[in-house]
């Protein structure tokens, strides 16, 4: 029998768990019932509050008896963190599922995001119509609004649980095993105005018996390829797309953080970078572009992004930066220029075609980057098939190195 993990507060939100109980063992699944709160649970839980807080070296009386909220919170989340994987390794559920509000939420998806990809995570909360990426992370949660407040049962949120419920269980009951064919995996990154790169590239290592994975560099696809390259599912990175470091240098929406780019180093597996869309900064629609730059070379996408050509000036920081990343790396590092064009939009003819500033980059590399990094440079644009077989190859032979 299939059993699914409740994670959640059974003291002030134990009759709405309960009913998430009811619902899932209706449907012929087990329930793991996971008390995460500090006082004493609606129903008798299957792994109590005492046990998540002693996970991590602390005495569950002592945090009633300080009745400080943050504190509680702090301990329960790092607690469940821990304890919920091993709970998983040890074959007691299937898939977890969670309501909650700010509290709630930020107890539960930590532990979710804890969980191995592919493990069914479904997380109900009052935080999902806002910004969710602290509560997704680059984990494969899924969140669902509740709509109204997770507080109490009635015609609206009995709806909501009903749904979750259904989702959570069809994913546990239909759980597909997919056989690993044992190619080596190959992380790319690819934004819109490098496709075709990306395409020719990863349709080109795949004819030579690898299997590509492609992330969309919109921040999360940088962040998610990060901690699969650190979780050591990938054994060469083809990115080709660091646009993401515009966003983070100049102040757009699309950023991975100050640590792109540095996963490959840590690991040791071989990695061809280049300077994909280095060109653009990316906003939402044109009239949510910051005042200081509504003066600038800027090009509407469609009509929910809107790109900012880069500056001369704001390329010597980004190439600076990457550089910087890049050194961290002890060999097995290939960057590869593309001299006619770094983006669909960056060629002679194009709405960001700037040389000038592209050639600011290309000598900001090539003063900042150590010999341990060969650099390669191509007189074609990114999206040319020469340069994207090129860099295909050039994995290839790093790959070819270590493993010689």
């Amino acid at each position: 029998m299939k059993t699914v993990a409740i994670l959640g507060t059974f003291d002030t939100k134990g009759k709405e768990l309960k009913f998430v109980k009811d619902l899932i063992e209706e449907q012929g699944v087990a329930t793991l019932c996971i008390h995460t709160g500090v006082f004493e649970p609606f129903i008798t839980p299957d792994v109590t509050n005492a046990e998540i807080a002693e996970a991590v070296g602390v005495d569950i009386n002592s945090l009633i008896e300080k009745k400080d909220r943050a504190t509680a919170t702090l301990v329960m989340s790092k607690g469940t963190a821990m304890l919920v994987p091993e709970l998983y390794a040890q074959g007691r559920f299937d898939g977890v599922i969670s309501i909650g509000g700010s509290g709630g939420t930020s107890v539960a998806t930590p532990a979710m995001q804890a969980l191995p990809i592919g493990v069914p995570k479904v997380m109900v909360s009052t935080m999902t119509s806002g910004d969710i990426s602290p509560y997704v992370g680059t984990s494969d949660i899924v969140m669902m609004p509740s709509v109204v407040d997770a507080e109490g049962l009635n015609e609206i949120s009995m709806k909501i649980f009903s749904n979750a419920v259904n989702a959570i269980v069809g994913m546990v009951k239909n759980t597909k095993e997919f056989k690993e064919e044992g190619k080596p995996l190959i992380a790319a990154t690819m934004f819109g105005v490098t496709t075709p790169c990306i395409k020719t590239a990863k349709a080109y290592l795949e004819k030579h018996g690898y299997e590509v994975l492609v992330f969309h560099a919109t921040g999360a696809g940088g962040k998610s390829m990060e901690a699969l390259i650190e979780a050591g599912y990938i054994k060469g990175v083809l990115d080709l797309t660091t646009t993401e470091w515009c966003d983070e240098i100049v102040g757009g929406v699309l950023n991975a953080g100050p640590h792109r780019l540095e996963a490959a180093a840590k690991v040791g597996i071989p990695q061809v970078v280049s300077v994909g869309a280095l060109d653009m900064v990316n906003f939402g629609p044109i009239d949510s572009v910051p005042a200081q730059f509504k003066d600038r070379n800027l090009y509407q996408h469609n009509p929910t992004v809107t790109l900012m050509r880069t500056t001369a000036e704001e390329l010597q920081k980004i190439g600076k930066v990457i550089a910087e990343k890049l050194n961290l790396a002890q060999g097995n590092t290939t960057l590869m220029l593309p001299l006619k064009g770094v983006s669909a939009i960056d060629m002679e003819g194009e709405v960001f075609y700037d040389p000038d500033a592209n050639e600011v980059l290309f000598n900001t590399l090539r003063s900042q980057v150590a010999d341990t990094v060969e650099i390669v440079e191509l007189e074609n644009a990114i999206n040319d098939d020469a340069f994207a077989i090129a860099a295909a190859n050039k994995l290839m032979e790093l790959l070819k190195r270590i493993s010689a």
